[in-house]
Parts: C-alpha cells; sequence; structure tokens
C-alpha cells in the first residue's frame, strides 16, 4: 500500500491506496476540497467535522445526479438498440419479400421470353 499525504481544508491527511492509485486519491482529494471551499464560502467557518459532512453530501448530490443521467442514458440505449433490432428485422422482412417479388418477376419474364421465343 502506498500512502499518499492530501490536503484537504489546508490541513494535511495521511491516507493509503493501492500503488499506482496516488494521482487518482490526490484528485478526489481536491475535488473534496473543492467543495469544503465552497462551504466555506457559502455559510463561512461551521466547523471542520460538519463542513466536511456538508462538502461530503454535496459530492454525494453530484454522485447522484451523475447515477441519475448515467440511469437514463442506460434507458435510451435500450431503447435504441430496441428500434435498431426492430428496423434489422423489418428490413430483413423486406429482403426476404423484395426477393420473392424478384424471383417471381424473373420466372414470369422467362416464362414470357420462351412463348415469345416459340
Amino acid at each position: 500500500m502506498a500512502h499518499v499525504i492530501v490536503q484537504v481544508n489546508g490541513r494535511p491527511y495521511t491516507m493509503q491506496c493501492p500503488e499506482g492509485e496516488e494521482p487518482h486519491l490526490r484528485e478526489l482529494a481536491d475535488l473534496l476540497d473543492s467543495e469544503v471551499q465552497r462551504v466555506k464560502q457559502s455559510v463561512g467557518n461551521v466547523g471542520d467535522i460538519r463542513m466536511l459532512v456538508m462538502a461530503g453530501l454535496m459530492v454525494a448530490d453530484r454522485l447522484s445526479e451523475a447515477i441519475r443521467k448515467i440511469e437514463t442514458l442506460e434507458e435510451q440505449i435500450a431503447g435504441l438498440r430496441e428500434a435498431r433490432n426492430a428496423a434489422q428485422a423489418e428490413s430483413a422482412a423486406l429482403e426476404d419479400e423484395f426477393t420473392v417479388r424478384l424471383e417471381a418477376a424473373t420466372a414470369r419474364l422467362a416464362a414470357l421470353a420462351r412463348s415469345i421465343g416459340k
């Protein structure tokens, strides 16, 4: 495990993470710190724990909204897949119908050619 020192609200915190995940952990700490700074600008200094809880709730709210958007997009993708499958099935049916009609027309033309040739 790697040890990383991150800064949140101007205070250092030593955290552990799997090797290679240090940059990601720093990004997460920066995200939390930016939310802490927003809380401080909105409501002032309300104490570390309360500020971290408020910032955590703001991050959770953003996560919740992102999850809702992902679910909506997944539903849209599923609908598009269904529409694509229906269009492919309709296209295959039209191809089959066209093939049958083309074969019938070919047979009629061949019969007509035979009758003319007699």
